[in-house]
């Protein structure tokens, strides 16, 4: 189309030399293949007509060389030297910022970042570095998709300007009532955009961490009714869920200040948490739900909800406990099973192979 708005003094001149380059192209591809060809085919011939070994060796390792010379060369377009970069290159594709070394030096598992600097959902570069409550998927979740579309989003909105009028000063900002629920994700840390590219990152005082108990828990008949309710209560004290997960979640308790959840050890499909509550109930998870997600309370199964519309949550008897939650769906377990099973009946044939033909040549 492009092409197309080009004045045709200028645009057939380019198609006659684009056409003869291609044609080119074209015949010396076909004369490459013809020589190989019938260069394979004498050897061929050769190793056919000829009825010592040696001869037949020699052809089969000249075939060989010919392929080798085929796959070299044509792979050679496609990865070139010139593709290849120096060593500290690969191991560091994403550079270091000040911005990052700043929040790296906070040693801590429970927090996450938000990049207002870039195109937050469409962008992985946080992603490297940092829990990143943004980031690129071409499938993301529908509830976390909904969720970035009905309170996430506006919340960024709000949250930008907001930080430039308090000039950083996040006390000056009221949290809780403009963005309740990056603070319900774990939202610790903010990367602003500064003048001439640079950025800086603020430290959120409002985040919940990475789980809390709640003094009080609702339910919902519906998707549409409890992502509604999400914007009407408060998210620190307060959790709802849908009515289908009555059973597991039971009933909250109020709390007081001797509750507490601390994550102790973060893996990407396993997290382990200490708790404590002297009255015991829900406890919400910073952590989306999804299927998979198995839980264990001092090394016994129990069973997780979703609250919120999108995140963990169990009920939990007083006292002290250790809380692990682990991604190990079934399908995993089961394709694992198929494979263990498919390589021990291979093993078992090559072994079987190996000893048939072991007692024949003693035969």
């Amino acid at each position: 189309q492009a092409l197309s708005q080009w004045p045709a003094e200028q645009l057939n001149p380019l198609l006659s030399n684009l056409r003869a380059v291609r044609q080119s192209i074209f015949t010396a591809d076909c004369w490459r293949s013809f020589l190989i060809i019938s260069a394979g085919t004498v050897l061929l011939l050769w190793a056919l007509r000829s009825k010592k070994k040696e001869t037949q060796l020699y052809a089969v390792f000249g075939i060989a060389l010919l392929c080798l010379i085929d796959m070299w060369t044509v792979n050679k377009r496609y990865l070139n030297d010139s593709m290849f970069v120096e060593k500290s290159v690969r191991e560091m594709p994403q550079q270091l910022t000040n911005t990052d070394r700043m929040i790296l030096e906070d040693k801590t598992l429970d927090y996450r970042v938000l990049n207002l600097a870039s195109n937050t959902f469409n962008e992985n570069e946080t992603s490297y570095y940092h829990k990143s409550i943004g980031g690129y998927h071409a499938a993301k979740l529908r509830r976390y998709q909904e969720m970035i579309e009905a309170y996430i989003a506006p919340e960024m909105q709000k949250l930008m300007p907001a930080i430039a009028e308090a000039q950083g000063d996040m006390t000056q900002v009221a949290g809780d009532s403009i963005y309740p629920v990056l603070n319900m994700l774990n939202m610790k840390y903010v990367i602003m955009p500064l003048q001439g590219g640079q950025t800086v990152p603020i430290m959120n005082p409002y985040a919940y961490g990475n789980a809390w108990f709640v003094d009080k828990l609702t339910y919902a008949k519906n998707a549409n009714e409890e992502i509604e309710r999400v914007g009407k209560i408060d998210l620190r004290h307060e959790a709802v869920a849908d009515v289908k997960f009555q059973e597991q979640l039971g009933e909250a308790q109020l709390q007081d200040t001797a509750s507490v959840v601390t994550l102790t050890a973060y893996e990407p499909n396993e997290l382990q948490y200490d708790v404590r509550s002297g009255k015991g109930g829900v406890v919400v998870f910073s952590e989306v739900y999804y299927p998979g997600w198995t839980a264990t309370v001092d090394g016994e199964p129990a069973e997780l909800g979703r609250v919120n519309y999108i995140l963990r949550a169990m009920n939990l008897q007083p006292g002290e406990h250790k809380v692990v939650l682990t991604f190990k769906p079934k399908s995993i377990r089961r394709t694992e099973s198929i494979a263990y099973a498919a390589s021990a009946v291979l093993l078992l044939a090559i072994v079987g192979g190996l000893v048939v033909q072991f007692r024949r040549k003693e035969n």
